[in-house]
């Protein structure tokens, strides 16, 4: 029996597909123990019985040029939905900001395809980002914000995201070069981080993604 976690959740919602019928596939990137007893994970259909390293290999031939961040100081449990639509977006990097540790289990294991790096803080952060070029992007709907819906984000960015409550920290607002807000309509004050990062990645898709790709 598969001891992977990820196959064995698949599994239970009886998705995927089952063992290899017809002559064995000549092919190094598939894994022989998902031919012989099928793939439940959660992939797209060109991924199925490919190995994990050779998915990874193939996604880093796509990725994006944005990237996405997002502050740590109290195991936000939105982290995790942070980088399951990382993924979906394929963004180029993840880029958790404070504390090291972060609760995974809303990733549902999609941090295996994405590369998620750590920094102890924001002017650490910030140093990276500027030194390699990406504009730092505050999302957050603060005074001064301008709104997303009105502008192009740039290419070459890092979408910055602060912690479920208090949003972006004094020290992350000094650090970003532009400011976003997301419009509202209703009662509630905010939106939590793991929403509203998948709507600021997915204006940075509408503006360069490259629709004739997607996947199948």
């Amino acid at each position: 029996m598969h001891s992977d976690p990820e196959v064995m959740d698949e599994q239970q919602l009886a998705v995927g597909v089952g063992p290899w019928e017809g002559p064995w596939p000549d092919d190094a990137r598939l894994d022989e123990q998902l031919l012989r007893e099928g793939d439940r994970r959660n992939v797209v259909d060109r991924y199925r019985y490919w190995r994990h390293e050779a998915i990874v290999a193939d996604l880093d031939t796509r990725r994006h040029g944005f990237h996405v961040a997002i502050e740590n100081w109290q195991h936000d449990l939105n982290i995790g939905t942070v980088v399951r639509t990382a993924n979906a977006f394929l963004a180029a990097e993840v880029h958790i900001v404070g504390r090291r540790r972060w609760n995974r289990r809303g990733a549902m294991v999609t941090d295996r395809y994405q590369h998620v790096r750590h920094h102890p803080g924001i002017e650490e952060f910030a140093a990276w980002a500027h030194g390699t070029g990406l504009a730092v992007i505050g999302i957050d709907n603060l005074p001064g914000s301008r709104p997303l819906e009105t502008v192009t984000l740039p290419r070459d960015c890092v979408l910055l995201f602060g912690q479920e409550g208090p949003g972006l920290s004094d020290a992350a607002r000094a650090g970003c070069d532009q400011l976003f807000s997301i419009a509202q309509f209703g009662s509630t004050r905010s939106i939590n981080a793991g929403v509203a990062s998948g709507i600021a990645m997915h204006a940075w898709i509408r503006s360069y993604g490259d629709l004739a790709g997607l996947n199948s």
